[in-house]
């Protein structure tokens, strides 16, 4: 094996070479244990960023970063274990959803390790937080006795997964590298090869409220991470699903909690229920388990489910969750029809709110957000409210109110509506 430095790993990429195998492991292991110095990761990312990596370059740097930590196994569970990771968008509660109506459907478990939000989109850690007395950290056993007894759990992802992606992450963040589709696609799949799924489904947004705003830019993220979980043995597909206006009618912690029981006991916004089902359909074809989906949701069959979640984690579902004390409502400035809503501004006004954080030291306030009263194609009279905004000081709503003020459009028809899936990539 050839010994290798930071700089000539930095000018291979730099000169557009393909980097061999063992100068990737050399340099993100090294990188992780602080040999390797932030300038110099930060001038590989960069290079990266500009000059990319093969698909084989790409399969060895992910497993070099799964590498630097520790794999989870499940060992005594039978069942297949199916796994979903979203992209991130504004409204996007389907994890709530969709890991009752798994293990409701039954013959699989899903073991879902979440994280927090920052930014215009919210995490799944911090929805499940708004619950009274839940607690996302989980010791190996206690999971596994979870995934056993209900069939699904929602818990923190561990540090000691991919450590690499962490400080490679937050060097992205200040270095203008964030926006390159193989540190993306490896960013995201070595935690989730690390958290030792077996079959797993992407849901790829896209639009004005995603990272990714074309389907073109989408796609191309899409068949990169299906490429790299295939590669790794992990059976992989991904849908591309819309993002340029909010997922569902409410936007913020116990906001989202609030709709997702409603979507469990079978009283769901259309657009939000089409995701849920498209990706729990998609898991089930990919693990080859029998089921209906669209039914059980409709039933209300998941709800016990969602209880059962809740509570081993020592959450009580029944308790009353915190609201804002403050209310503010939009109205319409003229009749006609809602024509579109920019889930960006939206998502944006609602961190203002104080349901999202600028850093990720910043507090959440649970009550906070955004209830959608008129969607996309739906009917307005002047005067009527369009939205309900929610804060714990009322100082908090003029800054919402200013990227509120053109995010939404009228007219005096209604939009053609469209599906919100817009294709599968596998």
């Amino acid at each position: 094996m050839a010994t290798w430095d930071a700089t000539t790993v930095i000018m291979l990429k730099r000169d557009k070479q393909t980097l061999p195998d063992d100068a990737i492991r050399w340099f993100i292991q090294a990188y992780t244990d602080g040999t390797v110095a932030d300038e110099q990761a930060s001038a590989l990312a960069m290079a990266v960023f500009l000059n990319g990596l093969s698909g084989d370059e790409l399969a060895v740097w992910t497993e070099a970063m799964i590498n630097t930590g520790t794999r989870v196994t499940h060992s005594g569970i039978d069942l297949p274990l199916v796994d979903k990771h979203s992209t991130g968008g504004v409204g996007d509660k389907v994890s709530l959803i969709l890991c009752p109506l798994i293990a409701a459907l039954g013959g699989m478990v899903m073991p879902q390790l979440a994280g927090r939000g920052l930014g215009h989109t919210g995490g799944t850690i911090d929805k499940m937080e708004a619950i009274p007395g839940w607690h996302p950290e989980m010791t190996p056993d206690a999971l596994k006795a979870a995934l056993l007894d209900v069939g699904a759990v929602i818990a923190a992802a561990s540090g000691e997964i991919a450590p690499a992606d962490k400080k490679l992450y937050a060097l992205r963040d200040t270095t203008g590298t964030v926006a390159s589709i193989p540190l993306i696609a490896s960013s995201i799949m070595s935690k989730k090869i690390a958290g030792g799924t077996e079959y797993l489904v992407l849901d790829v947004k896209v639009g004005r409220g995603a990272f990714m705003q074309t389907v073109e830019e989408a796609r191309e993220l899409a068949e990169t991470m299906v490429g790299i979980g295939n590669r790794s043995g992990v059976k992989t597909s991904a849908l591309l699903t819309r993002m340029d206006q909010p997922l569902g009618r409410m936007i913020g912690n116990t906001l989202e909690v609030d709709e997702s029981v409603a979507t469990l006991q079978g009283n769901g916004p259309q657009d939000l229920v089409d995701v849920t089902v498209a990706l729990a359909q998609e898991m089930m074809d990919l693990a080859g388990v029998p089921g209906d989906p669209a039914a059980m949701l409709a039933s209300g069959g998941a709800m016990a489910k969602w209880d059962a979640m809740v509570r081993v984690q020592g959450g009580d579902p029944d308790a009353p969750r915190q609201y804002a004390a403050n209310r503010q409502e939009l109205l319409a400035p003229q009749a006609g029809f809602v024509t579109d809503m920019n889930a960006l501004s939206m998502g944006l006004a609602s961190m203002r709110l104080g349901a999202g954080r600028a850093r990720k030291e910043d507090a959440v306030s649970f009550g906070a957000g955004i209830q959608i009263l008129k969607k996309p194609g739906e009917s307005v009279e002047k005067g009527e409210p369009v939205l309900a905004l929610f804060a714990d000081e009322e100082s908090r709503f003029i800054g919402a109110n200013e990227l509120l003020d053109d995010a939404i459009q009228y007219g005096s028809e209604a939009p053609e509506p469209s599906s919100p899936v817009i294709e599968r990539i596998a």
